[in-house]
């Protein structure tokens, strides 16, 4: 199923006047030794870029999948994967790795002790907290472009959404520079899970679904991973 662009059912306008100053700072990832940047967003403490890690918290590889057939094979099977987007490893220090679902939920952990992925409940705090006072007004961004590497209408905040694109679960890869996409660690009712949308012309956080009008991903798909402090 390839990720598409349909009509929302959710707008959150950001670059609100809730952000009047930012926190910002970074942790080091003791299993690697990458350095990330942090801000803090109302209550939260958010990466403000995304995972680039390829191994779990016991020191395990997560597995990299980098042909259509592994990373189609791991999604059949609900083995975890991750790859670079077009698998080429330049897109890496600015836009993280895309992971399926299943190195998200592995109890092993794929992100940094102290640090976990958000809920669908907690996005939906970061959301709320940057909608301020309006949320009907469409704030069109810059049109994004890799090179130009713009914030899909969020800089204000420091979340820095840069679009990474994502992988669909037949292993295509789609959007880079337009679109990106963030897992939650929720399940939908539906078994699939939660996660949230960026696009380049809108300055909005979306949640869908496709039969609904709420969002979830299949947990085959590959996307962007951002850290939430403990």
């Amino acid at each position: 199923m390839k990720l598409k662009t349909i009509v929302p059912a959710i707008a959150i306008l950001l670059g609100s006047t809730n952000i009047i100053a930012q926190t910002t700072g970074t942790f080091k990832d003791t299993r690697d030794g990458r350095t990330y940047k942090t801000v803090v967003i109302g209550t939260q403490t958010w990466t403000a870029e995304n995972l680039n890690a390829s191994t779990f918290n016991n020191g395990d590889p997560i597995p990299e999948a980098k042909t259509e057939e592994e990373w189609k094979k791991a999604g059949i099977e609900g083995t975890p994967a991750w790859c670079h987007f077009d698998n080429d490893a330049s897109n890496g220090p600015s836009f993280g790795k895309l992971y399926n679902w299943y190195a998200v939920n592995d109890p092993r952990g794929i992100v940094p002790k102290g640090w976990h992925v958000p809920t669908d409940t907690e996005w939906t705090i970061f959301t709320n907290f940057l909608s301020g006072e309006s949320t009907s007004k469409k704030k069109k961004a810059q049109k994004t472009t890799i090179n130009e590497k713009s914030d899909n209408g969020i800089k204000k905040s420091g979340f820095l959404g840069l679009p990474g694109g994502y992988r669909d679960e037949e292993g295509l890869f789609h959007d880079y520079g337009y679109d990106g996409g963030w897992w939650s660690s929720t399940e939908s009712d539906r078994n699939d899970a939660w996660g949230r949308g960026l696009y380049y012309l809108y300055g909005n956080v979306f949640r869908y679904d496709f039969s609904a009008q709420y969002c979830y991903y299949s947990k085959s798909n590959g996307l962007s991973i951002r850290c939430l402090k403990d």
